[in-house]
Parts: structure tokens; C-alpha cells; sequence
């Protein structure tokens, strides 16, 4: 029997909340402490003085021994300085801030789907305040994987859609659409910044993993998941609160059912 691990991980470029740095040995030890097969990354920098201009999706490729992987930017530029929406065509060593997906299989093509922002400020009651404030919002992207992997050729997701509601449902909305139709078994990872119970609705699909994963340290809220459709049978699945981010990655391995 073939066993997959796939992990989903909010990485918050790298940076630990306790002191707000980022190391790279840190990141390497967390990234292999995942031992994952398919890992999708969010809030991936590249390239970015807040990083130390560390390309963050190589690091963890070479981490976890990733055959493949691609670093995708939703945000070019210097963080809180000079963001614009990125368009596929920066240059490979520019300034950036996106999501990634690595994998120990071959990945036979790669798709990239752009999912616009709000169009304009829209109030946001952040936790612990009474007020709203007015947020503009960013642009987001999901990245399509053909892995070939030992449970089967799947067509693996990742993205990290918008805090806004009702925005993120309409992202969510707009990329199931752009995957349809699904000739292969379909693996969805990501903080999708919404709970369970409308991540299954619009999506149409099965939580492949559960568990608290934001906060990090006292959980209250599953905002990150690992959904499929057709996808292989999970037989475990556990959150993981590493020496970084705001959030817990969420892990999740699958079998052939051989």
C-alpha cells in the first residue's frame, strides 16, 4: 500500500511571531519536521529585505527533497513599500509575495489561476477591536499541479484566498470554475480564510484533514484545509504548530487503497 503525506502551511514569510525574524536553519528544520510529499506554502516571500531576500520556495524545496516545485507571486515588490498585483511576467529574482507548491513526484504541467481582490475598501472588524476599518484588499492566485504521484495522477491546488467576507467566497467561487471540468481526482490545499462548513459547500468537496490551525498557539478556528474530489482515502490527518507562523500546518496522508 502506497502512503502520500500532503501538508498545507501559512509559512507568514518565514517569520516566527515571537520575534518576528526570520531564520533559515529555523525554516529548514520546520519544513522537514512536515516530511511532507506535496506541500502547498502560503504567504511565501522572495526576494524581500523583511527575509533577508532569502528565496524561500527553493529553501524548502531543497528542505524536503522536492523534485518540483514553483513559487507563484499574487504581490510584486517591497512589502509595505512599492506592492503591486503581480502578472507572470516579473522578472525571476524580483521582489515578491505569493504561494508555492513543491513535490517529491513529478509535476507533468502547471496552470495558474489570478483572483482579483475587492475592487474597492471595504470595512473589516479585526479581532479584538470594536470598530471596523476600512481594508484594501490584495490580489490572490491558485497554482494547478499535474503530479504524478504513487496514489495516482492528481491535479493539486494551492492558494490563500482573501480575509474579506464575503470576497473570499466569491474567489473561491470563481476558481472552482476555472477547474472544471476535472478529468483527474482533484486535491484543494490552502488558507482559504473561511471554516469548514462553507469551504465544503461551495467547493462540493470532502475534507481530507481536520483540526484547529489559527491561532497558533491556542487554536480556535480551522482556516486552513485539505479538501478533495475523487481524491485518495486519508487514513490520518493532525495540525503541527512549528517554530514559525501565526497558523499550524495541517497534515494529512493518504493511501491507494491497495
Amino acid at each position: 500500500m502506497w502512503c502520500v503525506r500532503i501538508a498545507t502551511f501559512n509559512i507568514l514569510s518565514g517569520r516566527s511571531p515571537t520575534d518576528d525574524l526570520v531564520d533559515e536553519e529555523r525554516f529548514r528544520t520546520a519544513i522537514r519536521t512536515l516530511d511532507a510529499d506535496l506541500l502547498g506554502l502560503q504567504e511565501v516571500d522572495r526576494n524581500q529585505p523583511r527575509s533577508q531576500h532569502a528565496d524561500l520556495t527553493a529553501i524548502a524545496a531543497e528542505a524536503m527533497g522536492a523534485r518540483d516545485h514553483l513559487f507563484v507571486a499574487a504581490l510584486t515588490g517591497t512589502a509595505g513599500a512599492t506592492w503591486s498585483a503581480a502578472t507572470g511576467e516579473e522578472q525571476p529574482d524580483s521582489a515578491a509575495y505569493g504561494i508555492a507548491f513543491l513535490s517529491r513526484y513529478a509535476v507533468h504541467g502547471w496552470r495558474i489561476v489570478r483572483l482579483p481582490g475587492a475592487p474597492v475598501a471595504v470595512p473589516h472588524r479585526f479581532h479584538g477591536r470594536i470598530l471596523p476599518t476600512w481594508v484594501t484588499d490584495e490580489p490572490r492566485v491558485a497554482v494547478v499541479a499535474e503530479v504524478d504521484s504513487p496514489v495516482g495522477r492528481l491535479d493539486v491546488v494551492t492558494t490563500h484566498l482573501s480575509f474579506l467576507r464575503p470576497w473570499n467566497r466569491r474567489q473561491l467561487r470563481r476558481l472552482m470554475t476555472a477547474l472544471d471540468p476535472r478529468p483527474r481526482p482533484l486535491v484543494l490545499l490552502g488558507d482559504l480564510n473561511m471554516g469548514p462548513r462553507p469551504a465544503r459547500r461551495i467547493t462540493g468537496m470532502t475534507p481530507l484533514g481536520s483540526g484547529a490551525t489559527f491561532p497558533v498557539g491556542d487554536p480556535r478556528e480551522q482556516i486552513d484545509h485539505v479538501l478533495g474530489d475523487r481524491a485518495p482515502a486519508p487514513v490520518a490527518s493532525r495540525t503541527l504548530e512549528l517554530p514559525m507562523s501565526d497558523h499550524r500546518a495541517l497534515v494529512v496522508d493518504v493511501h491507494d487503497g491497495a
